[in-house]
């Protein structure tokens, strides 16, 4: 049995804090981010992580920095942990606190390092179109996931899969790989692998990325980047002035999109001159339908402004969008 501090903030880190306290070992103490207001009244909310600790009784410390924050290292000291988990914590670590436990600190990261170093790894799989990912368990130090690997787990990514669902499958597999990790640890059996200088990364997600470039980006492109976005912020666009937020969405080729309306083929040649983002179909029976410079978007799940978020085919029953008009 090992004497384990977590440190974490999100789902994503609750899932290995429950899988660790479901193996025995002896958590001295969880490291989660300060409580944040959330939602429309703005109430103050504790994290996932947070909320399971005291649910099981354990020690919950949320300093507001953790560098240059001598009481709280020093407590941590005292604490003498054999191991720090780091799952999603939101803070980068510093050495006085790397330098603590006996047997080093590791982190669950959601990328297959050295791919994807950075705060969004998930996100931007499912945005780049990758087939594959999956979770990397690693010795910390003080760059930014640049530590040895220690086990990795490669799982498939659907190819409508969005990074909510991606989010909790990694969630699971993070918990039962940072469980293996800890018995190789505890074992001293557990390897270590340097990365290499060959990396990508994977920087925060902004606001100015989710607004759809349909001059520049293909179908295929635009449902990654819609999948992608979901549900952290939602890709969007304009039309008429009105911001629309797409959550769903397919992509088609021209071929697919002549198979499914034959009669479209009669206008084949002004079809390709069609300028990016112009509106083909809008009805609610038959659906949405968008031009891009290289194959075709069907909108699935759409949210208007002002508005909740709904299926295409009750937002068009509510709301007319003119074939021909074109998205900004």
């Amino acid at each position: 049995m090992l004497n384990i501090l977590f440190m974490g903030t999100p789902d994503f880190a609750k899932e290995s804090l429950e899988a660790v306290y479901n193996t025995g070992h002896n958590i001295l103490g969880v490291v989660t981010n300060v409580d944040k207001p959330q939602g429309r009244g703005m109430k103050m909310t504790m994290s996932p992580v947070k909320e399971f600790a005291l649910s099981k009784d354990i020690k919950v410390y949320q300093p507001e920095k953790v560098r240059k924050n001598d009481d709280f290292i020093n407590e941590i000291k005292s604490l003498n942990p054999d191991v720090i988990c780091v799952v999603a914590y939101g803070k980068i670590l510093p050495k006085a606190i790397l330098d603590i436990p006996r047997l080093g600190c590791i982190n669950v990261h959601g990328s297959l390092l050295p791919k994807y170093r950075g705060a969004a790894p998930i996100q931007w799989a499912v945005i780049n179109g990758d087939k594959t990912t999956g979770i990397t368990t690693m010795y910390m130090d003080e760059g930014m996931d640049t530590g040895d690997m220690i086990l990795k787990q490669e799982v498939e990514i659907g190819e409508n899969e969005t990074t909510g669902e991606l989010w909790e499958r990694l969630s699971k597999i993070g918990g039962e790989l940072l469980v293996k990790t800890l018995e190789k640890v505890e074992k001293g059996t557990a390897p270590r692998e340097k990365q290499g200088e060959e990396f990508t990364l994977a920087p925060m997600l902004s606001r100015e990325m989710s607004k759809i470039d349909w001059e520049n980006k293909t179908a295929v492109e635009i449902k990654n980047l819609v999948r992608g976005l979901n549900p952290i912020m939602g890709a969007y666009t304009f039309l008429e002035g009105k911001k629309i937020k797409f959550w769903k969405v397919e992509s088609l080729t021209d071929e697919e999109l002549f198979l499914e309306f034959p009669d479209l083929r009669e206008f084949e040649e002004k079809f390709l001159e069609l300028y990016p983002g112009t509106i083909l179909f809008s009805d609610a029976k038959v659906g949405l339908y968008i031009k891009s410079i290289e194959g075709n978007v069907k909108v699935l799940e759409i949210q208007g402004e002002n508005a909740k978020r709904m299926n295409i085919s009750d937002f068009l029953r509510g709301n007319k969008l003119y074939a021909c008009s074109v998205f900004e």
